[in-house]
């Protein structure tokens, strides 16, 4: 029998959101992201996509706290993967004892998913900015350990990009071609990226219901290379900060390991700056994980991108059979 979870801290009750919430939501994180970083980082639109991601059920894997005058004070969640017992948690509030609390909550959320799912393990992550020193605090005490560093790249267009020419041979599609040009992009992803920290994976149903559910994206912004008519490279834009920075962002750039060598990455960045500068964006965003298998961080620095934000993923593995080494980060 499952355990029931400890009273929240005195001072606050909690529930589940809803999708009215979202603006709620939208301020503990602006709030908290402008004192440790300058900016919130996020808009509504973010928040109201996320409280509507397919799979992501508010009424058991999320909470919001409220204080004794009715005023959000807290606010954490679970967002499961598909298949494989590894989650992403969030929680945000200014009350310590509340953080750790919600930062409980999640994790304890994420073991019940996993021993439901029976199984042996779970992993759980946290993005932490380099710069909190608190959050990084409270997951450190909860047993999480720094796992992968992500480095915030951009690139400024201060006049239109010339559009690259495509290498001999190379075909360039979008997902407004058709469901098997996406489905052949989405193999490329699954493949370049598999094994890659933080990386589950998707079924294309699941990933194309995902893509087709946000308002910040349409197929237009996923671009596949071909050679000799199979799919070897594929990149996926979305407009998430399009309103808050004013750039266009590149999501995952793929290209298959037997394709690797011909520039075709580059292709695919320079196209992204191309199409951004020509919608008017004042740059181009993207984030590399400095730990990648493939020299990244240098393919982007060599077409003019910059890091501007440092993010820490961290990591806890929780066994959940019986194991003297019962809970040990990755």
């Amino acid at each position: 029998m499952a355990t029931a979870p400890p009273p929240a801290p005195s001072g606050h009750t909690v529930r589940p959101p809803v999708a009215e919430d979202a603006e709620a939501v939208f301020g503990l994180f602006a709030a908290h992201n402008t004192a440790v970083i300058g900016s919130p980082d996020l808009t509504l639109d973010d928040i109201v996509e996320e409280l509507g991601e397919p799979g992501f059920e508010l009424a058991t894997d999320a909470w919001l706290a409220h204080d004794g005058d009715g005023r959000p004070s807290g606010y954490g969640c679970v967002y499961r993967s598909s298949g494989t017992a590894q989650h992403h948690i969030e929680f945000v509030a200014d009350d310590p004892a509340l953080a750790a609390w919600l930062r409980d909550r999640a994790v304890a959320r994420a073991r019940e998913v996993a021993v439901t799912g029976g199984d042996e393990a779970v992993t759980i992550d946290i993005g932490v900015y380099r710069a909190d020193d608190a959050q990084q605090a409270l997951v450190r005490d909860a047993g999480f350990a720094p796992g992968a560093t992500f480095h915030r790249m951009r690139i400024d267009h201060p006049g239109p990009v010339a559009a690259p020419e495509l290498p001999p041979g190379v075909v360039r599609r979008t997902g407004d071609d058709g469901v098997e040009v996406r489905r052949a992009g989405h193999g490329v992803i699954e493949a370049a990226f598999a094994g890659q920290f933080g990386i589950t994976s998707q079924s294309f149903d699941e990933w194309q219901a995902v893509r087709e559910a946000r308002t910040t994206f349409t197929w237009s912004q996923f671009v596949v290379l071909e050679v000799d008519g199979a799919a070897v490279a594929a990149r996926e834009d979305n407009d998430q900060f399009v309103e808050d920075e004013g750039c266009g962002y590149v999501q995952r750039l793929a290209v298959l390991e037997e394709a690797r060598g011909r520039g075709l990455a580059k292709v695919l960045l320079r196209d992204a700056f191309a199409t951004h500068a020509a919608a008017g964006r004042a740059g181009t965003l993207l984030h590399v994980d400095t730990d990648n298998p493939t020299p990244a961080l240098d393919l982007y620095t060599s077409v003019g991108m910059e890091p501007v934000l440092v993010i820490d993923v961290w990591r806890a593995v929780l066994h959940l059979r019986p194991n003297p080494r019962a809970e040990i980060p990755a």
